[in-house]
């Protein structure tokens, strides 16, 4: 029994599944391992692994962020509407690109201030809370877009913001770059400094973590705020990949970013994850959904599959938190 637990609890498990995963498919898809497909994976990577680590530090605190892709779509459409070069407040300045970056950024961090402060000061229940957020942001996007188009999005963005999603800086994508960035100063934040601490203890038992003199909801505020500005620099990923402001950009990917998450093995239970993992759980999904789609699999086969590892990475992640209590 315990040479079979051992391994599941290893935090590298994912990474080796991925490794499995490829062998396996490989002579069915020989094409798993060009560098054409994986060139893909890694563009399709960047933005989700940006808004699902921000997503890791909701988990961590025991709760969850359901409205990354409303702040998505509105980030992408108040960014398009302040650089657009057809009608922008901005369009043609030089400042419209960086004008229009701080305004996402600005969504992204207003949205998840209204999320954490419902939680933390009128004790709101998260799910509850951000999926009621989604629901109006996501409205509030598609309305937006009619005010300030005639067509169901913006377009005309500047080549100064559509050259992030096709340049690169010493052969490195910048979505990589960028991408990286963020997950190493994740990183560093959870584990290297007294912030991270914070999170990890607020998640494992909020109670205790009062009683030591740790600001609570200043801490779950963070997280909140985290997520949001996680899914702005995803919305200026997927604007500049799609050279226009969509409200319905990342609309589906909310399944993919919970469940890359905890795919990887932060618990949602709280008080447990890692960037890391975060990352192999994000390589992991889009590695099944590639072959997936190499395979000729059917869009709802394709649904059935990812849902049912995902319900698989919950039930493990049950097993996990209850042999860890138990020990």
């Amino acid at each position: 029994m315990t040479r079979f637990i051992r391994p599941i609890l290893s935090e590298y498990f994912v990474l080796v599944l991925c490794v499995l995963y490829v062998a396996a498919i490989y002579p069915f898809v020989p094409e798993i391992v060009t560098w054409g497909v994986w060139s893909n994976i890694l563009s399709d990577m960047m933005p989700l692994l940006v808004v699902a680590i921000g997503q890791t530090f909701v988990l961590i605190v025991a709760g969850i962020d359901l409205s990354v892709t409303a702040i998505i779509s509105m980030a992408a459409v108040v960014g398009a509407s302040v650089m657009t070069g057809n009608g922008g407040y901005l369009g043609g300045s030089a400042l419209a690109v960086p004008v229009a970056v701080l305004a996402m950024l600005i969504v992204g961090l207003g949205i998840g201030a209204i999320n954490g402060l419902s939680v933390v000061k009128l004790n709101m229940p998260p799910f509850i809370v951000t999926l009621a957020t989604r629901m109006f942001v996501a409205g509030a996007a598609i309305w937006y877009v009619t005010f300030h188009s005639t067509s169901s999005s913006i377009a005309g963005l500047p080549d100064a913001f559509t050259g992030f999603a096709t340049g690169s800086l010493a052969g490195l994508p910048y979505t990589v770059i960028v991408a990286g960035l963020i997950a190493v100063a994740a990183h560093m934040l959870l584990s290297r400094t007294r912030y991270g601490r914070w999170i990890y203890a607020v998640g494992a038992n909020p109670k205790a973590a009062r009683v030591s003199g740790i600001p609570v909801e200043r801490t779950i505020l963070m997280t909140f705020l985290i997520s949001g500005a996680c899914a702005s620099v995803a919305a200026m990923m997927y604007a500049s990949r799609m050279q226009t402001g969509s409200p319905i950009a990342g609309e589906n990917i909310l399944l993919d970013v919970i469940g890359a998450v905890v795919i990887g093995g932060t618990s949602l239970f709280g008080g447990k994850g890692k960037i890391v993992w975060t990352v192999f759980g994000v390589l992991f999904l889009l590695i099944l959904d590639t072959s997936m789609k190499l395979l000729g699999a059917s869009l709802f086969a394709i649904y059935i599959i990812k849902g049912s590892v995902i319900l698989l990475a919950a039930m493990m992640d049950t097993l996990r938190n209850r042999i860890l209590t138990e020990r």
